[in-house]
């Protein structure tokens, strides 16, 4: 059972649960239906795991929500403030219909938003309980919250920006020629969670020509000198807000002529892209900002993934950084800024950097050299 410190206090929850449910209306929802994940998280205060048997937040437009549990799984959410955030408690023992019990809660309700991630045994037996009762995606109408982080939220992002900081200033420790890609990044996992994260959600070592798949993860490729090495680290914070940040390093002066002129547009691609973020800009110009002047020197083609991922609760969530994404960008939104160039069978380059959007610009929660690292 995971629980979210500094996001849990009453006021804060009962607010997010209010504004859940009127968005939930405004989008012709009756009702919500949460299951275990990071919108419980958000939500609740805790996410809990989803198994076999059904837990749910059932979240009405009118009327009292209802968190509801197998009866052998409250023990693990008796933490929880739910008198004082106004959410009643139902628990259901083998034998029972749990599906039928969201269902009278809601009775005579013709619209559910049902967790994007609700699992088919569940989303299915549920949609039959519902009888006619049209089910949608809830996640269109939850994202639209998680977009916008507050003030504790951008706290604990910043202190997991901070967190991973610090590990890539201990890259020395562990990446040098002769080691294997495997031995580098299991030592950076533990550094990741003796910097302070729960876990090490994932920790990418891409050397030589591996560091041009954009998600090569680990290989036993012994680390030769002269490589560019991709590292890409990441993970929750007790907090269960995650850090994601990459930095690139040269063991030794870079073995290929073409690295510092190429590694060069890529740092001008990422900070123009990061001075393309300001409120009401909207997500495809960061985008563009970044492709903009890779492609002007010719390596357009070798940029193959989007700029940028919304990052909370989950590593990637809204907004996407991408061409064809016309929301405006608002004050508190929070997403990676990470343009790459990838020379095939060579090696790769990407600096990712966690911001966030402010009044009047970006505020940038990595801060380590975006200057290619010779180690």
């Amino acid at each position: 059972m995971s629980t979210i410190t500094g996001t849990r206090d009453v006021p804060a929850l009962r607010a997010r649960l209010g504004r859940a449910a009127e968005a939930a209306g405004k989008a012709g929802a009756d009702a919500l239906v949460i299951s275990p994940g990071s919108d419980l998280r958000y939500l609740l205060g805790v996410g809990g795991g989803s198994h076999e048997r059904l837990s749910c937040l059932v979240l009405p437009t009118g009327g009292t929500p209802v968190l509801l549990l197998p009866a052998l799984e409250a023990p693990g959410y008796a933490h929880l403030p739910l008198a004082d955030l106004g959410v009643e408690l139902r628990t259901w023992v083998d034998g029972e219909d749990p599906f039928r019990m969201v269902a009278d809660h809601v009775r005579g309700a013709e619209v559910f938003a049902v967790s994007d991630m609700m699992p088919a045994l569940h989303a299915l037996q549920l949609r039959d309980a519902l009888g006619p009762a049209r089910q949608d995606l809830a996640g269109p109408i939850v994202r639209e919250l998680r977009m916008r982080k507050d003030a504790a939220e951008i706290e604990a992002l910043a202190e997991a920006g901070a967190a991973i900081d610090r590990v890539h200033a201990r890259m020395g420790e562990w990446l040098r020629a002769g080691r294997t890609e495997a031995e580098v990044r299991a030592e950076i996992a533990e550094a990741i969670v003796a910097e302070g994260h729960t876990s090490a959600e994932f920790v990418i070592v891409g050397s030589g020509p591996n560091g041009a798949s954009p998600h090569h993860e680990v290989s036993e490729r012994v680390i030769e000198p002269g490589d560019v090495v991709v590292i890409d680290i990441g993970g929750p914070m007790p907090s269960g807000y995650n850090s994601d940040c990459t930095r690139v390093y040269s063991i030794g002066e870079p073995g290929q002529s073409d690295v510092a002129d190429t590694y060069e547009v890529l740092r001008q691609a990422q900070a123009a892209a990061v001075r393309a973020v300001r409120p009401g800009a909207t997500a495809e110009s960061v985008d563009a900002a970044a492709r903009s002047v890779i492609a002007a020197a010719g390596f357009g083609e070798y940029f193959v993934h989007r700029t940028g991922h919304g990052i909370g609760l989950d590593v990637h969530e809204e907004p996407y950084v991408v061409a064809g994404n016309e929301i405006p960008l608002e004050p508190g939104m929070a997403f990676s800024v990470e343009p790459g160039i990838y020379l095939p069978g060579r090696w790769g380059a990407r600096i990712e950097d966690i911001v966030v959007v402010t009044e009047d610009g970006a505020l940038s929660l990595n801060n380590q050299p975006r200057e290619l690292v010779v180690l």
